[in-house]
């Protein structure tokens, strides 16, 4: 860009008032002297045809014809006069000298022709020849009083002046005017560059100074002049720079400080919180392990008749080990989305198949409520993971319904965003959300209307659980609520075209197999869970044999017991895991016999690992349904490869 720099601004800033004084001095000295020129050059044109006028009188009036053009020629020898004429008064020609622009008086008459001839290079100057009468007075005689007499026009004299040498003139003057201009310009481009030198030098020299501070140079400049005019800027960033190190060494010496200081307490807080991760991994599944063994205990004894004493207080304990197991697996899944151990299989579904399935599922939960599930029918088929999905749209419709007291909840979909998408809502007449209270409801262990921790009210994950996975598969979650006047969530899922095959019917229910007869292998080393598997097994007709560790199960399989399938804990303790000893169980076995491994972990790798085996992972404080419905599979076909579940 033009006149970035300090220095052009500073020679723009004084040139520019130089250069309009030059150039209106300039033009002014033009002006006056053409000015002057064309005055002058007109007045000597009019003073000649004045004296031509004069000298002519007598001859005009003698009609002396030769001497009048003796005095015609007289006046043509005058420089820059091209023709001159004397005519009578009635515009006859008496004399004539020169090649003029006109034939006859009449042409010159007219003032438009005088006009117009400046601009041809000449000018045409008109004088009239006037008679004046002379006066004789008698010296004998008595004055007496004689009236003067007008002037009479006797003549015309014309006379073409050229206008060559005053155009000379004219240019002469415009070069001396462009030349004393140059000479005006060079002498304030000079007092400019000198003015910019010193100012400009002295200013760069501050301005180096500054650089060199802001790039943490804070030595002293020696080089300061007194007779510089920014001495006392200089001096004074000398001393800001001595102040500015200083701090900077004070400043440092302090970092360093403070860092030492934040160093040991981050190792600090590292050690702590490693030492709290192991404590709530050692916590979290000592308090899976007796969840556990509770569950499967509970499970056994609701196989018992029971009196109408003690059939209600079971319920109670199976109805609080619900609770609890429900919190365990909503901490299971957290803790998955968390490790990133959920592992997404986009594919084609079918909508309505998927709302088939959810509301066998909890239409039960709705009767038992006195409310109307209502499921409406769609032809819509989506982009998405059918598991992940069918989870999330179970946790809201769970959530209504827990919510709703009397009324209706209503499950549909419908396009949206023109047709390239579906969305999913959950419609419900419950209580309905704040608006304060919507930004917090997709929040860990959040419950809405309920300051305590109220366990029938579920734990307050299931929504921050529909908002991970929902991140997780790139869908859009909206809420839409008032206060007592129910809620509406929807989620936005891509869509996908609806294939020309019709989609597959729901299948229908039927008998399951029953595990009777299989002959499983249980390894745990803790004493309660293995009598809870073993007796809950025994009841469900199974032939089982429980032992605590590999080297029992080994011995056992050496004993010729071949069994139909493996229960294996993933803590054994003495360094030895589940994984491991169904790796070598069933090497020994000489084939890849159905296992299930039973865990109080939940980090992803054990997961990844347990996938891997191809073995199915059940997770602590595990639901003994979960496990009938395995064994019912292995009855079904029980040589078959393994079958891998989702827990």
């Amino acid at each position: 860009m033009i006149f970035t720099s300090m220095r052009a601004r500073l020679l723009m800033a004084t040139l520019l008032p130089i250069v309009l004084v030059v150039f209106s001095i300039v033009a002014w000295f033009w002006h006056a002297a053409r000015s002057d020129g064309n005055a002058a050059h007109i007045e000597r044109s009019k003073l000649l045809a004045q004296q031509l006028a004069v000298s002519s009188e007598y001859e005009l009036f003698s009609g002396n014809n030769e001497h009048l053009l003796d005095i015609v020629q007289l006046i043509k020898r005058q420089p820059d006069v091209l023709s001159v004429a004397v005519f009578d008064r009635w515009g006859a020609p008496l004399a004539q000298v020169g090649n003029s622009a006109y034939t006859q008086y009449s042409d010159v008459s007219s003032p438009q022709f005088i006009q117009d001839h400046p601009h041809h290079g000449l000018d045409v100057v008109v004088e009239d020849i006037v008679a004046k009468d002379v006066r004789v007075n008698d010296l004998f005689s008595a004055e007496t009083a004689v009236p003067a007499k007008q002037p009479r026009t006797i003549g015309h004299v014309v006379i073409e002046v050229s206008r060559e040498r005053l155009s000379a003139r004219d240019s002469e003057a415009i070069r001396n005017a462009v030349l004393l201009a140059l000479v005006g310009l060079v002498f304030g481009g000079l007092m400019s560059e000198r003015l910019g030198q010193r100012v400009v030098r002295p200013t760069s020299r501050v301005l180096q100074r500054v650089a060199r501070i802001g790039q943490g140079d804070f030595s002293a400049d020696p080089e300061v002049d007194e007779a510089d005019p920014l001495h006392q800027l200089q001096g004074g960033l000398n001393r800001m720079a001595v102040l500015l190190a200083s701090g900077r060494d004070e400043l440092e010496n302090r970092v360093s400080v403070a860092t030492a200081e934040l160093r040991v307490k981050k190792e600090e807080a590292e050690t702590a919180t490693l030492a709290k991760s192991q404590f709530l991994a050692a916590a979290s599944h000592d308090l899976r392990q007796p969840t556990h063994a509770l569950g499967l205990f509970i499970a056994r004894l609701r196989q018992i008749p029971l009196d109408d004493q003690v059939g209600p207080l079971v319920g109670n304990i199976a109805a609080s080990v619900q609770s609890l197991q429900n919190l365990m697996d909503g901490l299971l899944d957290l803790s998955r989305l968390d490790a990133g151990a959920v592992q997404t299989n986009i594919k084609h579904i079918h909508v309505d198949a998927l709302f088939d399935s959810l509301r066998v599922t909890l239409e039960p939960m709705a009767l038992q409520k006195g409310i109307r599930l209502q499921v409406r029918p769609t032809m819509l088929c989506v982009m998405s993971d059918a598991t992940l999905l069918q989870r999330m749209i179970m946790n809201l419709v769970h959530n209504a319904l827990r919510y709703t007291q009397h009324g209706t909840v209503l499950l549909a979909c419908r396009p949206a965003q023109g047709g390239a998408c579906v969305r999913i809502e959950v419609w419900d007449s419950g209580i309905g959300i704040s608006q304060s209270n919507q930004s917090e409801i997709f929040k860990e262990f959040y419950q809405v209307g309920s300051e305590g921790r109220d366990n029938e009210q579920g734990m307050g994950l299931g929504l921050n659980i529909v908002e991970r996975s929902a991140r997780l598969l790139g869908h859009r979650i909206h809420l839409r609520s008032a206060v007592g006047c129910g809620s509406r969530f929807s989620i936005t899922v891509p869509r996908a075209a609806v294939p020309k095959a019709p989609r597959p019917a729901m299948a229908v229910a039927q008998q399951q197999p029953d595990p009777t007869g299989l002959k499983l292998l249980v390894v745990e080393n803790d004493a309660f869970s293995r009598q809870a598997m073993e007796a809950l097994l025994i009841a469900w007709g199974c032939t089982v044999h429980a032992v605590t560790t590999r080297t029992e199960a080994m011995a056992l399989i050496a004993d010729q017991f071949l069994p139909d399938g493996i229960v294996c804990d993933y803590r054994l303790g003495q360094g030895d895991d589940g994984l491991n000893v169904i790796a070598q169980l069933r090497h020994a076995l000489g084939r890849d016999v159905p296992a299930c491994l039973i865990s109080g972990d939940t980090d992803g790798p054990l997961m990844q690992s347990a996938k891997a085996a191809g073995l199915t992972l059940l997770h602590k404080p595990m639901r003994p349904e979960r496990l009938m419905e395995l064994l019912r599979q292995w009855s079904n076909d029980r040589y078959a490869p393994p079958t891998h579940f989702a827990d």
